[in-house]
């Protein structure tokens, strides 16, 4: 090769590496070696798996506190059912082991309810022997005091004619009065027109008995009672600035009537009595035989100063009929 050609190659390759080594050298200064890269996808996965470690705790922590509502949540339902079932139960007894207004017993069987022991009650019940001689129980379901109502009047007036029409006539005014203050007729009707087939079964004098057999007659029995009930709402709210004076705990009369007297199965108090003894123009005497010091037993007659029709006993929590 001519010494020219041989001084221009070498010249051309020296070039050639000087430029290679150039374009090597602006690569290495902005593109990351493999180890540089490596590390910050390492670092980056890092801090992600540390990102989802935090959210995964995150989601433990709040899976364990809605495991714990959860739990408790279906722990009070499992309560609530239990308590439920309970009292369906003690209510399917109750109703299989006492009628709803039972026959005629002596007084005598009440000294049975309790131990010879209970000095209390069986000193009481020897001071009601001196005043009556039978009783007739109600089934203790929380309507006891409307049931005796109802039946006691109605039996007291089957020999007593003058008195069942004046009855009758207060009854059939009383629909009129609770639709005046603003209950639905179409809601009450059937409830007042049971009650007023009982009063003019009472016309025909009917044998006792038949008069029984409708007060166990347990949807007869409760349209009675809840008629009862709704009297008893109407007076005490058409008397409101009276018995506003006589209601705990802040409720107006109308709270207090939609929660305590409306209600099936709440129990009756001095309250209720007082109201429908007005409603119905019917003097009551309540017996009371509790706990209370003495042998005695102490009475109280609605309204005051009348001569009662009704006689009623009452133990804690219910109610039955006397009779003298």
């Amino acid at each position: 090769m001519h010494p020219q050609d041989e001084a221009a190659e070498s010249k051309a390759k020296n070039f050639k590496e000087t430029k290679e080594v150039k374009q090597k050298c602006l690569w290495m200064n902005y593109v990351p070696s493999l180890q540089q890269v490596q590390t910050t996808k390492t670092k980056t996965l890092l801090k992600q798996m540390s990102n989802i470690g935090h959210i995964f705790h995150l989601l433990c922590e709040r899976g364990i506190i809605i495991l714990f509502h959860l739990s408790n949540f279906f722990h009070k339902q499992v309560h609530c059912c239990m308590n439920s079932l309970a009292v369906c139960f003690v209510s399917v007894q109750i109703a299989t082991t006492n009628p709803l207004v039972s026959d005629r017993q002596e007084l005598s069987v009440l000294q049975k309810e309790y131990a010879e022991e209970d000095t209390i009650y069986q000193l009481k019940i020897k001071d009601l022997h001196k005043k009556y001689s039978y009783i007739r129980k109600t089934r203790p379901d929380g309507n006891c005091f409307y049931r005796a109502f109802g039946f006691s009047h109605l039996e007291s007036l089957l020999d007593d004619g003058k008195e069942l029409q004046k009855f009758k006539a207060v009854a059939a005014k009383s629909k009129l009065d609770l639709v005046t203050q603003g209950f639905t007729e179409f809601t009450i009707e059937d409830f007042h027109n049971t009650f007023m087939d009982l009063i003019e079964l009472c016309e025909k004098q009917p044998a006792l008995g038949e008069l029984l057999n409708s007060f166990n007659d347990q949807s007869v029995s409760d349209y009675v009672v809840v008629y009862l009930r709704l009297l008893t709402s109407g007076y005490l709210q058409r008397e409101h600035g009276f018995f506003q004076h006589f209601i705990e705990g802040g409720r107006s009369v109308k709270e207090f009537c939609q929660q305590e007297v409306e209600p099936m199965s709440k129990e009756s108090d001095h309250i209720h009595i007082i109201a429908l003894a007005q409603a119905l123009n019917v003097s009551i005497l309540v017996e009371y035989m509790d706990r209370g010091e003495g042998g005695t037993v102490n009475h109280h007659v609605f309204p005051e100063g009348s001569e009662p029709r009704i006689f009623l006993l009452y133990r804690p929590g219910h109610y039955d009929i006397l009779y003298k």
